[in-house]
C-alpha cells in the first residue's frame, strides 16, 4: 500500500513546532490540493464543523490534536488548575459535531492520559499527551490495515463493489476503513471494479472516494445515488461497503445520509451489505440507532452549494438536511472490526469484539 501515490497526501496531522494542526482541506478536492494551518481553538472546530476534515477517523485525529494544542500554552502550575483548563477546550471541540463518536472517543482518550499523569509535573502532562494524539493517529492507521484484512476475506476476484459517501484514506490517518479492502485487493491482483455513489448533497462520493481510487490505479465508476438499485439489478455488485460514524449496541449503524436506502437495496437484490467499523466507532452506551443524535444541516447545501444560481425557490419551500441516517441492524450483513467480524445477532457478538480487543491490550 505504501507505494501508492494517494497516500502521500496526509490528511491531518500535528507541526508542533509552530502550534498548528495541518489538514488537507476536503470542501476544494479534487480541483485544488491545499493544506491549512491552523493554530487556534475557533479555527479548529470550525475546520470540523465546516466538513474542512471529515470522516470519523479523521475528526478524532484532529480533536487529539486539538485538545493538545488547545492547552499546550497553558501558564497553569497546578493540577486543578491546568486540568479545568483542558475541560474547556474539550467540551468546545466536543461541540462542533453531535454524531461521530470518535470525535468524543478521542476527547475520552485525552482526558485520561491528562488524568493518569496527574503526579507528574505540567511539562510531563504536556509531553504525555502530545504523544497520546499521536498515538490516536498510529492506533487509526494499524485498525485500518486490520479491517483492510477481514474485509478482503469476504470478497472473491473480479468482484463488483458499491461504497457510498467516502470512508477512504482523506477520512482517516490513512488506507480509510470502507476502502481497505479495495487498496488491499489493487495490492493482490483482484481486479476489483468499485461503484461510488455521488454522495447528495455534498457529493464526498464523486469528489473525494473517486479521487483517491483513481488515483491509486483501482477500477471506479461514479454513479448518481439513485443509480444504485439499477446497477445491483443488472448483477454489477457482489458486496457493498461502507464505513460509519457510529454503531449501537444492538448494531443499528449511523453514516453519511442515503446509507439506509443502499443497504434496503442490497437487502432486496441478496447483496451482502458490510460495515466497516473501527472499534472507537463502537458505542456500546448506545442500546439502538434511536438514541443516536442526528446532525442537521444548512438548508443551503441542498440547493445552491454547487450552483452559480438557486437549484430551488427560496420563498415558499421547506428544507430539510439531516447529515446521517441509522440503518438498521437487520440490514448489515456484517460489521467489520480491527479485531475481527462481527455477525448478528450484534448484541452478542460486539461484546466479543471488545473482548478480544481487551485480550490484546493486555499483552
Amino acid at each position: 500500500m505504501e507505494n501508492k501515490s494517494i497516500f502521500d497526501l496526509e490528511t491531518v496531522y500535528l507541526d508542533d513546532k509552530n502550534n498548528a494542526v495541518i489538514m488537507l482541506d476536503q470542501t476544494l478536492v479534487p480541483n485544488e490540493i491545499k493544506y491549512l494551518q491552523l493554530t487556534t481553538q475557533p479555527e479548529i472546530w470550525a475546520a470540523i464543523y465546516e466538513l474542512r476534515v471529515r470522516g470519523a477517523p479523521a475528526i478524532g485525529i484532529t480533536a487529539g490534536y486539538g485538545a493538545y494544542l488547545g492547552i499546550k500554552q497553558s501558564t497553569a502550575t497546578d493540577f486543578d488548575t491546568f486540568f479545568n483548563e483542558f475541560k474547556a477546550v474539550k467540551e468546545y471541540l466536543a461541540s462542533s459535531r453531535p454524531t461521530a463518536v470518535n470525535l468524543f472517543w478521542a476527547l475520552k482518550k485525552m482526558e485520561t492520559c491528562l488524568l493518569s499523569n496527574k503526579d507528574k509535573s505540567i511539562p510531563e502532562i504536556k509531553t504525555a499527551l502530545r504523544e497520546q494524539a499521536e498515538e490516536i493517529k498510529a492506533e487509526d492507521i494499524r485498525t485500518n490495515k486490520a479491517i483492510g484484512e477481514f474485509g478482503l476475506s469476504l470478497i472473491q476476484p473480479n468482484s463488483g463493489v458499491l461504497t457510498h459517501c467516502n470512508a477512504g484514506s482523506l477520512a482517516t490517518g490513512k488506507y480509510g476503513t470502507a476502502t481497505a479492502p479495495m487498496y488491499l485487493g489493487q495490492e493482490r491482483g483482484y481486479n476489483l471494479k468499485v461503484f461510488a455513489d455521488e454522495t447528495r448533497p455534498l457529493l464526498q462520493g464523486a469528489r473525494l472516494t473517486t479521487f483517491e481510487l483513481a488515483a491509486a490505479g483501482i477500477d471506479v465508476t461514479l454513479i448518481c445515488d439513485n443509480m444504485a438499485a439499477t446497477v445491483m439489478k443488472k448483477g454489477w455488485i457482489q458486496a457493498v461497503f461502507v464505513g460509519c460514524d457510529r454503531v449501537a449496541a444492538n448494531g443499528d449503524t449511523a453514516n453519511k445520509i442515503g446509507t439506509a436506502g443502499v443497504a434496503i437495496l442490497a437487502h432486496e437484490y441478496g447483496i451482502p451489505f458490510y460495515v466497516c467499523a473501527p472499534s472507537s466507532t463502537i458505542d456500546m452506551e448506545t442500546p439502538t440507532g434511536e438514541q443516536i443524535e442526528i446532525e442537521l444541516r444548512k438548508p443551503e447545501e441542498i440547493y445552491r452549494k454547487w450552483y452559480s444560481k438557486p437549484m430551488a425557490p427560496e420563498q415558499g419551500v421547506k428544507f430539510y438536511n439531516p447529515a446521517f441516517d441509522v440503518t438498521d441492524a437487520k440490514y448489515i450483513t456484517s460489521i467489520i472490526t480491527e479485531f475481527g467480524i462481527a455477525r448478528p445477532p450484534y448484541i452478542r457478538t460486539l461484546p466479543q469484539i471488545f473482548e478480544k480487543k481487551h485480550s490484546s491490550e493486555q499483552r
